[in-house]
């Protein structure tokens, strides 16, 4: 027997650590390959982590919410015969090369901000999870730098902000100097809430807490407009009721709207590429690729946003897949960390509870979002050689939400009306 450590794989980009949240495993207990040991968070997904090779679990390195950084490892597993190993940097790499590696992650620190690990005033650096404790318990900035950490070169441990918060009422208040009057306007606080006889508490779970971040960060960011368009889906629910069946015995996938909505999306971005754009700063970053995500509702009511890369290289068929995929993956909890990550644009299907317009939250950093209402039959007025008339027609309005501060009215209502000229204009007779 040898052993064989587990390390903490690559979780996406942007995504430098992560915390344990519970051991599927426990030691002395045997794994097979590609069997999942562990269960992770990071402040972008749940995940787990499977083995690469089969063996029995002999330690856990990390444990129960604790923090790894990517490429650490959390496990040592006892496995047959001689495996190959994952090398330890340190070990390999000469001293040379070390000192090179630091100096150039140093230069990159002090030359970019980024969005995973905040740095204080006072040059420290929070896991996730303390950051989200920091934010729960109410504990600000400048207390958190405060802390004196017990862990590795004095890093702010769980324990370290438990103890912080659980004496915080015991300290005397410190009289504070009055702010300059230069300084930036204090953040309003909420309101308290008052509690009434038979009033329950819940509390929110980790997704949720992040949910909750990600929206009230996106509308402080970017000033929202909302352009509405109604349009006809007759033709394509004509097409889609006819071809369903058959759809589904030659490519083996049901075929919805949204892999309908999502072509005309696409379409409609190549004709508008400065829709799919980032704010940074004073920069417009405008993307080469077509990274379209499409939310999705969990059975535990909270939202995810899976992306389908580069969606206008892909026909009909092959959005279908995308979309079943990606959909049935998220309900069950299977989708990967960068399956979740690199959207461009996004679209929300909010016809799904029987709504039929809405004022969607641009998720950051992109600049816009389109909400698909429900679709209604309604009695609509059509020109005909012969003059006007009425008829039934199936009808859907377009919410299109976006960052004013980059998108005017007009490339934000010219945009949205393009995606519904795409839908009017599906052919009957598109072949499946």
């Amino acid at each position: 027997m040898s052993d064989y450590k587990l390390i903490l794989p690559s979780m996406g980009e942007g995504v430098m650590e992560a915390t344990v949240t519970n051991w599927i495993k426990n030691i002395g207990d045997t794994i097979a390959e590609d069997e999942s040991i562990v269960e992770i968070a990071t402040d972008k997904v749940d995940s787990d982590v499977p083995s690469p090779v089969a063996g029995v679990l002999k330690e856990i390195l990390i444990p129960v919410d604790g923090i790894a950084k990517i490429g650490e490892p959390i496990a040592i597993l006892s496995v047959d015969g001689v495996v190959d190993q994952p090398q330890d940097t340190v070990d390999t790499n000469s001293d040379q090369e070390i000192a090179d590696a630091v100096q150039t992650i140093e230069k990159d620190v002090a030359a970019i901000k980024t969005d995973t690990i905040i740095v204080s005033s006072e040059d420290k650096f929070y896991s996730p999870l303390v950051k989200s404790i920091a934010k729960e318990e109410g504990v600000s900035q400048t207390e958190l730098d405060q802390i004196k950490g017990s862990g590795k070169e004095g890093r702010v441990t769980k324990d370290d902000i438990l103890d912080f918060v659980k004496n915080k009422g015991n300290k005397v208040a410190t009289p504070v100097a009055a702010a300059p009057t230069s300084a930036p306007a204090a953040k309003t606080q909420p309101a308290p809430v008052s509690l009434a006889n038979g009033d329950e508490i819940i509390e929110m779970d980790r997704m949720r807490k992040i949910i909750a971040q990600n929206m009230l960060q996106a509308k402080q960011a970017a000033p929202h407009v909302t352009s509405f368009v109604e349009v006809d889906m007759t033709n394509i629910v004509l097409w889609r009721n006819k071809n369903k069946n058959e759809f589904l015995k030659k490519h083996g996938e049901k075929i919805t709207f949204t892999p309908i909505f999502i072509e005309a999306v696409a379409k409609a971005i190549e004709d508008f590429p400065m829709i799919n754009v980032s704010v940074d700063g004073d920069k417009i970053i405008k993307k080469k690729n077509i990274n379209v995500g499409m939310a999705a509702a969990l059975p535990s009511g909270n939202l995810i946003v899976p992306v389908i890369r580069n969606a206008n290289q892909y026909n009909l068929a092959g959005l279908a897949k995308q979309v079943n995929d990606l959909a049935n993956r998220a309900r069950t909890n299977k989708l990967k960390p960068d399956e979740i990550q690199g959207g461009t644009y996004t679209i929300t299907n909010i016809g799904t509870f029987g709504n039929i317009l809405g004022t969607p939250i641009i998720p950051q950093p992109q600049v816009a979002i389109l909400a698909v209402g429900a679709i209604v039959k309604k009695p609509a007025v059509i020109e005909t050689p012969q003059g006007d008339v009425i008829a039934i027609r199936h009808k859907m309005y377009l919410s299109h939400a976006y960052d004013h501060r980059v998108v005017d009215g007009a490339l934000g209502g010219m945009f949205v009306k393009r995606v519904a000229e795409y839908l009017e204009a599906f052919d009957m007779n598109t072949p499946i």
